[in-house]
C-alpha cells in the first residue's frame, strides 16, 4: 500500500485559489478567515499572520489562521497534529483558538500543556445564522454610526469588550480605538443613538461574499430586559443583509440565555456549534 506524502508550511498568493476552494466548503463557518484572506490576498506583509496549509499528495485538505487569533479550516484529526507541532515549534502564545468545537478542543488537548491554563475556556458557543429578514418589526432607530460620533461609542465599545472577553481592550496601546473607527469607517457599525448616549450597539467583524459576522451586540446596562435587543437586531440583519451580505451569523456562548433568546426571537438558527479558548 502506497503511503500518502504529507507536508505543512506557510500558504503565499500562490495557493489562493486552492485556499478559496477549502473555504468554499463551509463559507459561514469559516468566514472569519476568508474575510482575511479577501482582504489581504494572502500577502504577508498585509496579513500580519500566517496561514498555514495541510497537503495530503500535494493536495491543500486544511488549514489554520496562526495569528494572535488560532482558527482551524476543514481540519483534519492528522492536520490538528502537524498544526500543533508546529505551533508549539514557534514558541508564540496566541490570545485565542476559536472555531469549529471539534477541531478547537482537539488542538487545544495538544497544546494546553505548554499554553494553559486558559484564561476562559467557552467549549460550547452555538452557531446560529440567518438567511431571511426577520419577521419582527425593526426598530427604526437602529442606523449606521457616524465618524463623528466614535467619542459616543468608543467607552461603550469598551465596556462590552471588558464585559465579555474579561479584559481591558485599553490594555497595551490605542490598537481597539483604530479597530472600532475602521469599522465605522466600512460602515460595519449600527447602534441606537439619542441624546448622546449609546442605547444599543452592534458590528459586523467579518464579510465575505456569501455572509457576515456580527460581534460586540451590546445593550446599555440600565435598559437590559426591556425588550430592547430582539427588534434592533431585526434592524440590524436587514440592514446588513441589503448592503453587506445575504447570511448573517453569530456565535454566542451556551450559558448566555438571554442573548439566545434574542437571536431566536429574531429568526437566528443553531447551525454549528464552535468552542473559544481565550488565553
Amino acid at each position: 500500500m502506497l503511503r500518502t506524502s504529507t507536508e505543512l508550511r506557510p500558504l503565499g498568493p500562490d495557493d489562493l485559489s486552492d485556499l478559496l476552494a477549502l473555504l468554499h466548503r463551509d463559507p459561514q463557518v469559516n468566514l472569519f478567515v476568508r474575510s482575511r484572506v479577501d482582504a489581504t490576498g494572502l500577502n504577508r506583509r498585509w496579513i500580519g499572520s500566517r496561514v498555514l496549509g495541510y497537503f495530503e499528495d500535494g493536495q491543500l485538505v486544511s488549514a489554520c489562521h496562526a495569528g494572535a487569533n488560532i482558527v482551524p479550516v476543514e481540519a483534519t484529526g492528522a492536520a490538528i497534529e502537524a498544526f500543533a507541532s508546529q505551533l508549539l515549534a514557534d514558541r508564540v502564545k496566541p490570545s485565542s483558538i476559536v472555531g469549529p468545537q471539534t477541531a478547537v478542543l482537539d488542538l487545544w488537548q495538544k497544546v494546553c500543556a505548554e499554553w494553559g491554563p486558559a484564561r476562559s475556556p467557552r467549549l460550547d458557543q452555538p452557531f446560529m445564522t440567518i438567511t431571511h429578514d426577520s419577521a419582527l418589526t425593526p426598530d427604526p432607530r437602529v442606523r449606521r454610526i457616524a465618524l463623528d460620533e466614535i467619542d459616543l461609542l468608543y467607552p461603550a465599545s469598551v465596556a462590552m469588550f471588558t464585559e465579555e472577553v474579561g479584559i481591558d481592550p485599553e490594555i497595551g496601546g490605542g490598537g481597539y480605538l483604530a479597530r472600532v473607527t475602521q469599522l465605522v469607517a466600512q460602515g460595519w457599525s449600527f447602534g441606537i443613538v439619542e441624546e448622546d448616549s449609546i442605547l444599543f450597539k452592534a458590528e459586523v467583524g467579518a464579510v465575505s461574499p456569501e455572509a457576515c459576522q456580527l460581534q460586540g451586540v451590546y445593550v446599555r446596562p440600565d435598559l437590559r430586559g426591556r425588550g430592547i435587543a430582539a427588534p434592533a437586531l431585526a434592524a440590524v440583519v436587514e440592514q446588513a443583509r441589503a448592503t453587506i451580505a445575504p447570511v448573517v451569523t453569530l456565535f454566542v456562548n451556551d450559558h448566555n440565555i438571554a442573548a439566545r433568546r434574542a437571536y431566536e426571537r429574531v429568526g437566528f438558527e443553531q447551525t454549528d456549534t464552535f468552542a473559544s479558548i481565550l488565553l
